[in-house]
């Protein structure tokens, strides 16, 4: 299972597809051999490194992976504001933005959309993870959060978790209107989100440097909002204003430079998630959707 290929369900072509893993082979090293594991013992999960290789794809001479990171992934760049060679660095194209519409947020009133482009899980009840990734792994929300009685009021509710690909776009949005509260800083290690690292220790999303919002909705309660580093994360950045009111699918903020993850939490009774995210979870396949598209309602 640790070495099986990743795959998901693609919500617009209804199809299975393998993912193009970027450094699969480095991460299949690490995670999988002795000398691999010393050096992310050693070097990988330490913040020096992921702030050196950010800092690295902030030098201009980096602006020269781009063009051959698009051709490799097949990545079209007519949503982008900047034509590929306007960028001054890889990191500047990797939080690149998007122009008006590329991402239409779906309207309905008693809608919840996808805070991110990636691949997701989706679970009503916490207790329905363990055992995704590897049998055995219990999920720990209260580590996750960083507060028992917070996980407390938030253990039988629903949950999605949002992986994003170093080929995705990496902004995240706010899947609800409310009103932001400050972000909490809960300070971690930097080791990878993929789920080559996940089938081996599922511990990694509460050992990661993640920053926490609580969202105040007038019909969904209080949503919490985690986002969570990862490898050559060279930072998690929010762009949005604390206490101020945002809309559905405004922006919160973006990943710097490596593959990352978000988790959008409800309070139970609060919402019935999108069925064809439940039914892959269910066999613990990921669905890729983009940001803005539904993946909950109010119950």
């Amino acid at each position: 299972m640790h070495d099986a290929p990743i795959q998901f369900f693609n919500r617009y072509t209804s199809s299975i597809e393998t993912e193009q893993i970027y450094g699969e082979s480095w991460l299949r090293w690490i995670y999988g051999t002795p000398t691999g594991r010393l050096a992310l013992w050693a070097v990988a999960r330490r913040a020096w490194f992921s702030h050196w290789y950010g800092w690295r794809m902030d030098q201009p001479a980096s602006r020269a992976k781009i063009a051959p990171f698009l051709a490799r992934y097949g990545i079209t760049p007519d949503d982008f504001t900047k034509r590929p060679e306007e960028f001054t660095s890889f990191n500047d194209f990797f939080y690149r933005t998007l122009k008006h519409g590329a991402r239409p947020v779906d309207s309905a009133e008693d809608s919840v959309v996808f805070p991110a482009d990636g691949r997701h899980l989706g679970f009503q009840n916490p207790a329905q993870i363990a055992g995704v990734f590897v049998k055995g792994q219990s999920f720990d929300l209260p580590a996750l959060l960083g507060d028992a009685a917070l996980a407390e009021r938030y253990q039988g509710g629903a949950l999605v978790f949002s992986r994003l690909c170093p080929v995705d776009y990496h902004r995240f949005h706010f899947p609800l209107a409310g009103v932001p509260s400050e972000p909490r800083l809960i300070d971690g290690l930097l080791e990878s989100v993929n789920p080559i690292a996940l089938r081996r220790r599922l511990s990694i999303l509460w050992e990661n440097k993640r920053v926490l919002t609580r969202l105040e909705t007038e019909r969904f309660g209080t949503v919490l909002l985690l986002e969570i580093g990862a490898t050559n994360v060279g930072g998690i950045v929010q762009t949005y204003r604390p206490s101020a009111a945002v809309e559905k699918g405004a922006e919160k903020g973006y990943f710097r430079f490596g593959g990352s993850s978000t988790i959008t939490f409800f309070e139970p009774g609060r919402v019935r998630l999108a069925e064809d995210l439940v039914e892959n979870s269910r066999h613990c396949g990921e669905l890729y959707a983009r940001v803005g598209d539904r993946m909950a309602v109010a119950l």
